[in-house]
């Protein structure tokens, strides 16, 4: 089958794109936006890209298009389609048609986490030998490619509730009938297609009713949203995350080392593993306990995970270290963090900081933002972004074209900060202030124009200069 997709260099549409080509089909798509890393994993896979949307690419007629949620009334590939009558169909639903539809599916949702969960959750998998497909948003250290299909009965797919298409403006996930579900959170995100926090627990609501009976539904028993979204109805055996390692039902984590990085794991108040892993924070020891439950309903033992994850690398972008400059215990350190709601930002930094702590380094932790998701320049969040970066030492922020609210406003009261409007004037500060031992993590869901390898760069280049004038 001819398969033809319409935004196909985005993450989950790129990623399908691999799976139909894995599954036989002949795939080829196109896309305004054609760079890597996606764009260097569709030619890896041998699947043409045609770059943007002249509805040539649709002739002669593919046997299905699928339609990115990017695409729109208007596009005028998508035109052609309609006026032809060409069959048509989402992503998140060709996935649950031809995918998911025999598969055992693991699903792994909510406003933050997602990505790293569903990355542990299919190491832990393929640690204990069971080989299985996935789908996740990102790419996974201990793993080339941001997807793979193999013969197990196993998929690890992670679970966004973000619309499906211009067609169907249903979450994502209600297309995957999840018999594992992990729900790591909920907040109000995505305020360009939600109205309010009701509106997307609507949304989770509709994915809890797909969870067959003798499924599974893993979540923080404090988060009030999803306490909400149970309540609406759950059918499915329930798993709680809980604050108490003492309580006699759920499961819970107590604290080793500070920055997160050694904690231990209990079940209904007993031991059940102790995990020392390379992550630190907060968020991804609550992350890793997600995992942990989720594998063990697949047979997985926690003492077995624990192993696993001591030897899990993260995933790209997620607080990935890009490089480092200078003498042993005196470097600098240069961060790649995806996050980009307030939530995410303050635990990320948070973890950081007390990683700082736990190693003995003296420098400080810089902070460089850049505000640019739908909801950011919305405004929804610009009340919280000056508690998110409490634990940064300094803060360069990079104020996009299209913000709706004053930057400068929001995070007035907080000290040591500078805001930028070109990357070129933000990157040149950086340079002058930077001092030996400190960490700096850039921030943004974008590519910031690169300056993280760039910036990389000019300080190996000024160390080297540096070195050179005191050796002569």
């Amino acid at each position: 089958m001819h398969l033809h997709i319409l935004g196909i260099c985005g993450t989950f549409m790129g990623s399908l794109a691999q799976l139909a080509k894995a599954q036989g089909h002949k795939v080829t798509g196109s896309d305004q936006g054609i760079y890597p890393p996606m764009s260097d994993q569709l030619e890896q896979a041998g699947i043409e890209v045609i770059a943007g949307f002249d509805p040539a690419q649709l002739d002669p007629a593919p046997d299905y298009v699928i339609v990115g949620n990017a695409m729109s009334r208007g596009n005028p590939a998508v035109e052609y389609v309609l006026d032809r009558g060409l069959p048509y169909i989402s992503g998140p639903d060709w996935m649950g048609k031809y995918l998911l539809a025999d598969k055992w599916v693991m699903a792994v949702a909510g406003t933050h986490g997602k990505t790293t969960t569903s990355s542990m959750l299919a190491w832990l998998l393929e640690y204990a030998g069971m080989n299985p497909s996935y789908l996740i948003g990102g790419v996974p250290e201990n793993f080339s490619t941001s997807a793979r299909l193999t013969d197990s009965n196993f998929f690890i797919i992670e679970a966004d509730e973000y619309d499906t298409a211009f067609f169907d403006k249903r979450s994502k996930f209600v297309h995957y009938h999840p018999r594992t579900l992990v729900m790591n959170n909920l907040e109000f995100d995505h305020a360009d297609i939600f109205d309010d926090l009701a509106a997307i627990e609507r949304q989770f609501h509709h994915l809890v009713r797909t969870v067959p009976s003798t499924g599974q539904i893993i979540y923080p028993r404090d988060n009030e949203a999803l306490q909400r979204v149970i309540a609406q109805g759950c059918w499915s055996e329930q798993e709680y995350i809980c604050s108490d390692k003492n309580q006699t039902e759920g499961w819970a984590v107590e604290t080793v080392l500070a920055d997160f990085s050694q904690f231990n794991v209990y079940h209904q108040g007993q031991l059940a593993c102790e995990v020392k892993w390379s992550l630190n924070g907060e968020h991804n020891m609550y992350n890793a306990l997600a995992a942990i439950i989720a594998a063990r309903h697949v047979g997985i033992e926690p003492k077995t995970a624990a192993a696993a994850l001591a030897e899990f690398q993260s995933v790209k972008r997620r607080m990935e270290l890009v490089g480092e400059v200078g003498s042993a215990g005196k470097t600098v350190r240069i961060y790649d963090d995806f996050a980009h709601h307030p939530t995410a930002i303050k635990l990320t930094l948070a973890g950081a900081k007390a990683s700082q702590q736990v190693q003995g380094r003296s420098g400080r932790l810089i902070a460089v933002l850049e505000p640019r998701s739908n909801t950011m320049k919305l405004g929804e969040h610009k009340a919280k972004l000056a508690a998110s970066i409490e634990d940064a030492d300094h803060t360069y922020w990079l104020e996009p074209e299209g913000l709706s609210w004053s930057l400068t406003d929001a995070v007035s009261n907080m000290k040591n900060q500078q805001i930028f409007t070109t990357v070129e004037a933000l990157e040149q500060q950086l340079l002058l202030d930077i001092k030996s031992g400190d960490d700096v993590v850039i921030m943004s869901n974008g590519s910031f124009s690169g300056i993280h390898r760039s910036l990389l760069a000019k300080l190996t280049e000024k160390a080297l200069v540096q070195k050179e004038s005191e050796l002569s």
